[in-house]
């Protein structure tokens, strides 16, 4: 695993020991990435469920103003730790230990660009991760939530969370959900 591009381009970056982190493949994060490249300089991104802290860091060196990492596990968090030190991008970083629901209210920002969710699988929590989000004024009409899910993942139920998914990207074994908040 490493950095794809931008001023880190080609830095190896430390994966948590494992199964209970998936990191993504440099091939399906290189693609979302050219698929959100416009949107990433000087953006504000959140990396939900953060693992090692991957997707963060390709958003800022890809030029992200700052990158929220959110995850609860205590090894990943020490992997994140050290892939920001190794990749020095610490001092525009914010990491919160704690669970997705809680820690979405610890955002100060005004506005969140890009906000970034890779769940387990099993634990099938998007809808609580959705409302949480709709309560957030950090959330507008302009920002990109994506949600990296398994292919069988129904996201019907964000339309009634005040939600609308805008684009699916399907791969071989999982999916990048793209959703937006609908206009009032």
């Amino acid at each position: 695993m490493r950095v794809i591009a931008g001023t880190a381009r080609s830095l190896p970056l430390k994966a948590p020991k494992g199964l209970d982190t998936r990191p993504t493949t440099d091939r399906i994060k290189e693609t979302l990435f050219n698929m959100i490249q416009n949107r990433v300089p000087d953006g504000i991104f959140v990396d939900l469920f953060a693992g090692s802290g991957a997707m963060g860091i390709e958003a800022l060196s890809r030029g992200a103003r700052h990158a929220y990492f959110i995850e609860n596990d205590r090894e990943a968090l020490s992997c994140i730790r050290d892939n920001l030190s190794f990749t020095k991008f610490t001092d525009r970083a914010t990491l919160l230990r704690q669970d997705a629901v809680s820690a979405l209210s610890m955002i100060p920002e005004r506005e969140v660009d890009i906000l970034f969710m890779d769940p387990p699988y099993r634990m099938e929590c998007e809808r609580d991760i959705f409302s949480a989000l709709s309560r957030q004024s950090y959330v507008t009409q302009d920002t990109l939530i994506i949600v990296e899910a398994h292919l069988s993942r129904a996201f019907d139920f964000v339309g009634d969370l005040g939600f609308m998914v805008e684009r699916e990207k399907r791969y071989k074994t999982n999916k990048h959900v793209f959703c937006r908040k609908e206009a009032l």
